[in-house]
């Protein structure tokens, strides 16, 4: 039986688990209040489908921080990007009013580049560019004519393709061996 420190009463620790709105909370606050009523970890583990060292380990972070220590501890291990600062892309969203220096279209790893040169650094990985420009809900997007009359004549030939045409000599065929999975059967019922 494990011990549990009273941070909270048994009749709250059940209104918590009740009222909890995130799964993983209200499964670990389950797992205690439990554990509270005084039952034994192989049982609450059974109950809950956890592992019995799992039940030990919420028990151990709920005696140790209290509350605040159950549920999805994954939220809090990291940081918000620091790389996008709100006057990055201030300035992001100026210099995307004209063409990238290559005269083409911007993409993230054109922003990346951007981006390395405004903050002094060697290179900006380009997954930056593209999250920066999805921040920004840029969109490259630029729409076809409706239809190809309302194009203008330069516009009708730069829309026009070619596609390689088809020989008419015949190839090489390729031939099929013969089945390998076994004798030959007859498909006629008898």
């Amino acid at each position: 039986m494990a011990r549990i420190v009273e941070h909270l009463s048994v009749e709250e620790l059940g209104a918590r688990y009740r009222g909890a709105q995130d799964a993983t909370e209200a499964r670990h606050t389950q797992a205690i209040w439990l554990l509270a009523q005084g039952r034994d970890v192989l049982d609450v583990a059974g109950v809950l489908a956890f592992a019995p060292r799992w039940v030990e380990e919420l028990a151990a972070r709920y005696n140790a921080r209290g509350p605040e220590a159950l549920g999805d501890q994954r939220r809090r291990n990291g940081r918000v990007a620091s790389v996008l600062t709100p006057a990055l892309l201030a300035a992001l969203s100026e210099r995307l009013r004209a063409p990238p220096e290559d005269g083409g279209r911007w993409t993230g790893p054109k922003v990346a580049a951007w981006m390395a040169g405004q903050l002094g650094v060697e290179r900006v990985h380009p997954q930056r560019g593209w999250e920066a420009l999805q921040r920004m809900r840029w969109s490259p997007q630029m729409p076809r004519p409706r239809h190809p009359r309302a194009a203008t004549a330069e516009e009708r030939a730069g829309f026009k393709g070619g596609s390689a045409r088809l020989s008419s000599k015949p190839g090489p065929r390729t031939r099929a061996g013969a089945s390998r999975s076994g004798p030959r059967t007859s498909t006629a019922s008898a």
